[in-house]
C-alpha cells in the first residue's frame, strides 16, 4: 500500500512543468528538453519497457507509421527505455524507427516522470517501467499525460487529442 501511495503523488498532471533534462540518445550524443523547446517544438516523450518485444515493437512502429504527421505538427517524438544503445540501435534498424530512442540504463528519467514502479509477476515483485506518454508543450507545461498506456491504439488516440492532421 505505501508504495502505491507514494507513486500516485509522484504522478505529473496536465498543466504541470514538465522535469528538465539532458540525456543521451542511441548514437551517444546528449540531447537536452529545455533547448529542444527554446526551438519552438513540442516533445512527445513515451516511455516502454523493453525493446524488440511484442508490445513495445506495436507501440514504436505506430509512432513510425505516424511520424510524418507528428513532425508536421511540430511534435519531436523521442522513446525512452533502460535499454542500452546497442539494443536501441537493433531496435531502429529492426523497425525503420525514425526518431530518437534515449539510453536511461540507470532509470533516472524514469524516476524523474514517475514511471519507474514496482510491478509484480507470477507472485515476484520487481521494479519496471510504467509504459507512459508525456506531450510537453513549446512553453514546458504538460499538454497530455497518461500513465500505463496500451501499446496498442494509443497513438491514436494521441492524435485525435492533439488534433493533429
Amino acid at each position: 500500500m505505501h508504495q502505491s501511495s507514494r507513486d500516485a503523488m509522484a504522478e505529473l498532471q496536465v498543466g504541470d512543468k514538465a522535469p528538465d533534462f539532458t540525456a543521451s540518445v542511441t548514437d551517444g550524443s546528449q540531447i537536452n528538453l529545455s533547448e529542444i523547446l527554446s526551438s519552438g517544438e513540442g516533445v512527445i516523450l513515451y516511455f516502454y519497457p523493453r525493446d524488440n518485444t511484442s508490445g513495445c515493437t506495436v507501440q514504436a512502429c505506430d509512432f513510425r507509421d505516424s511520424f510524418a504527421r507528428f513532425s508536421g505538427s511540430g511534435w519531436r517524438v523521442i522513446g525512452v527505455s533502460t535499454d542500452s544503445s546497442s539494443s536501441h540501435q537493433k531496435f531502429i534498424d529492426k523497425n525503420d524507427l525514425p526518431f530518437e530512442l534515449i539510453v536511461d540504463e540507470e532509470a533516472t528519467l524514469h524516476e524523474l516522470y514517475g514511471t519507474w514502479r514496482e510491478k509484480s509477476m507470477y507472485g515476484k515483485t520487481y521494479m519496471g517501467t510504467l509504459r507512459s506518454t508525456f506531450v510537453i508543450s513549446p512553453n514546458g507545461s504538460l499538454k497530455w499525460v497518461k500513465y500505463k498506456v496500451s501499446p496498442k491504439g494509443h497513438v491514436e488516440q494521441l492524435l485525435s487529442d492533439l488534433e493533429v492532421n
